[in-house]
């Protein structure tokens, strides 16, 4: 997992890493929140949460510091990685 968000870049790698981690991460959704469907237990421990919710804080500067839109971006990531875009107009194409 990346360690910090210090420019878009860095937030396209987070949320690359979150899909990796088999998350369906959203941008306002508290980490803590994350179950596993299977288990029932907590998807992360409170320490890897609360690193997650930092680095989302930092996407979210980041990204309005660039004026780009964090739910679109992170949604068109998604949408690739998952092979959604197939299916899915990405957020860039719809008018």
């Amino acid at each position: 997992m990346i360690q910090k968000i210090e420019n878009l870049e860095d937030v396209a790698e987070f949320m690359h890493n979150l899909i990796k981690e088999g998350v369906n991460a959203h941008p306002d959704e508290d980490f803590k929140n994350y179950v596993n469907f299977e288990t029932g237990t907590d998807t992360f421990t409170e320490s890897e949460a609360d690193h997650r919710n930092k680095l989302m804080e930092s996407s979210f500067d980041i990204c309005e510091k660039e004026g780009v839109d964090i739910y679109s971006f992170m949604q068109e990531i998604f949408l690739k990685d998952t092979g959604l875009d197939k299916y899915i107009p990405l957020p860039s194409t719809v008018n």
